[in-house]
């Protein structure tokens, strides 16, 4: 049986203090920091789903034959899984695509880089009012997420399914503002990603991301109106460390065993298409 530590938006107003106190603790000896070296456990922060449940199951059928120790700890936002990495309490991240950590370390001042794609979670609109995108009605409140590509990435979803028109020249940092054409008159609720599924009976439609929305017991291969497509998306999520630790001997294996014939297996029987392996080599 694991040990999982779950964190929340709440701990960014508890301090660095508390934060230090519970995030960096490792199961392996108590120390505050992740620890170094090649026999040490490599302590990885991740969402919930499917991130670490992927690495649940390196941990638990690959890594020991790999000879890597490897430690998952579960954070339910987006900030505190870089924060971590670029404090050094854990040693590598598995949760965001390449253009949220070029936002995230350009607004931060945090070194984060890729290591490994793994997979990807196509972000989906959902309703509890609408069978289809037709159903949609005039005047309807469409809830996006609140950070910077994603909400770009919703509304290129939402522009792709005729819902509105974008300016000439938006790019993947979108917003309301960038509407040019909205021809249902479509109202739009910026919401942290983690509250679109619970936003569903508040509003018309959401947008929401694969791994929330699986974490929510919603099934995006079957309750999606409407999906991205997978082929030739640059929204890949990836194995991250901080700027330094590319070569660390650990975060070379576990990017292998990411990459591996079985993880990708695993993904397909697992996810059954709301998530999708995407290997190889992130988007310079």
């Amino acid at each position: 049986m694991r040990t999982v530590t779950k964190f929340t938006t709440s701990l960014l107003a508890a301090g660095a203090l508390a934060f230090g106190a519970t995030a960096c603790a490792s199961s392996s000896g108590g120390s505050t920091a992740q620890q170094k070296g090649t026999d040490a456990p490599l302590i990885v922060a991740a969402s919930p789903t499917p991130h670490a449940k992927i690495l649940d199951f390196v941990r638990d059928n690959l890594a020991a034959k790999a000879g890597l120790k490897l430690e998952v700890k579960e954070f339910t936002d987006y900030v505190l899984p870089n924060t971590a990495t670029e404090n050094g309490d854990v040693g590598a991240n598995f949760f965001q695509h390449k253009p949220y950590l070029d936002d995230f370390n350009k607004k931060n001042g945090t070194h984060i880089v890729p290591v490994a794609n793994v997979e990807l979670e196509p972000l989906g609109l959902y309703s509890h009012k609408a069978k289809s995108v037709k159903d949609i009605k005039d005047g309807a409140t469409v809830a996006v997420p609140n950070d910077t590509t994603n909400e770009g990435r919703a509304f290129k979803l939402l522009a792709a399914n005729g819902l509105v028109t974008l300016k000439p020249g938006t790019g993947n940092d979108a917003t309301p503002a960038a509407v040019a054409d909205n021809p249902k008159h479509l109202k739009f609720k910026e919401l942290e990603a983690a509250q679109l599924p619970r936003s569903l009976d508040d509003v018309d439609a959401a947008i929401i991301n694969g791994n929330y929305a699986i974490g929510d017991n919603l099934d995006p291969a079957k309750d999606a109106l409407v999906l991205e497509k997978a082929e030739g998306n640059p929204y890949a999520n990836f194995l991250a460390v901080k700027q330094g630790n590319q070569n660390d001997p650990r975060v070379q294996k576990l990017a292998k065993l990411l990459n591996s014939d079985e993880v990708k297996q695993y993904i397909e029987k697992t996810f059954k298409g709301a998530v999708v392996p995407a290997f190889g080599q992130p988007t310079a």
